[in-house]
């Protein structure tokens, strides 16, 4: 097999180098507007296959899938691994973070931005394993990511957050970083099978510029 590889390699017009090295580039280059994030505490990159584990671990939880829309429950090693490879391909957006701490590279959760059809919203996502919550990680990183979108993509008027109606630390995140309720509505729930009641919160350009330094959020 790896000499019908070779074989097939040499048979190729550099033209066809040129392009298949431009392909093998595109995961990469899909990211370029996905920069990586510094804060106190926390480093958010692109995830790697280094996190397949500690993703599998963190993620089979069902505190954690019953509250996110498209995790399934259980979460098993092979989706954390065609996760990460989905991430690389671009097939789940184009900016998809792992979030790990800074002191010691640990992956302890994802986030993510999502563009709407508009073109000027996009929306915001997040988990973090449970022994990582009630610690401030949360908050640290969508502060982050909320800069990093209103920083780097001029186009982008506002950013939405949705979380579910029981989920009082999620809401309390998202109230943290700006975001003002909108309305509720029904989501899916891979994890559940069914939709679930979630509120909808967003943050404006010129809000997020009001409050840029966060210290002035509660």
């Amino acid at each position: 097999m790896q000499g019908e590889l070779l074989r097939a390699d040499q048979s190729r017009s550099p033209l066809e180098d040129q392009r298949s090295s431009e392909e093998r580039l595109r995961p990469e280059r899909l990211r370029t507007d996905c920069p990586v994030l510094l804060s106190e505490r926390l480093v958010m990159r692109a995830p790697h296959e280094e996190d397949i584990d500690a993703l599998a671990h963190l993620a089979n939880n069902a505190k954690v899938a019953t509250m996110v829309s498209r995790m399934p429950h259980p979460y098993t090693a092979d989706d954390a691994a065609d996760f990460v490879r989905r991430t690389k391909n671009g097939d789940i957006g184009k900016c998809v973070y792992a979030i790990t701490k800074a002191e010691n590279g640990a992956f302890i959760g994802c986030c993510g931005v999502e563009p709407h059809a508009d073109g000027r919203t996009v929306e915001i996502g997040y988990w973090l394993g449970e022994p990582y919550w009630n610690k401030g990680y949360t908050t640290e990183a969508c502060h982050a990511l909320v800069d990093m979108v209103f920083r780097t993509r001029q186009d982008v008027d506002q950013i939405d957050a949705r979380c579910r109606v029981m989920n009082v630390a999620s809401r309390r995140v998202i109230q943290k970083c700006g975001f003002q309720f909108q309305g509720s509505g029904l989501a899916a729930s891979l994890a559940l099978g069914s939709n679930v009641p979630v509120e909808w919160y967003r943050l404006d350009r010129k809000t997020w510029m009001s409050l840029r330094s966060w210290g002035n959020i509660a």
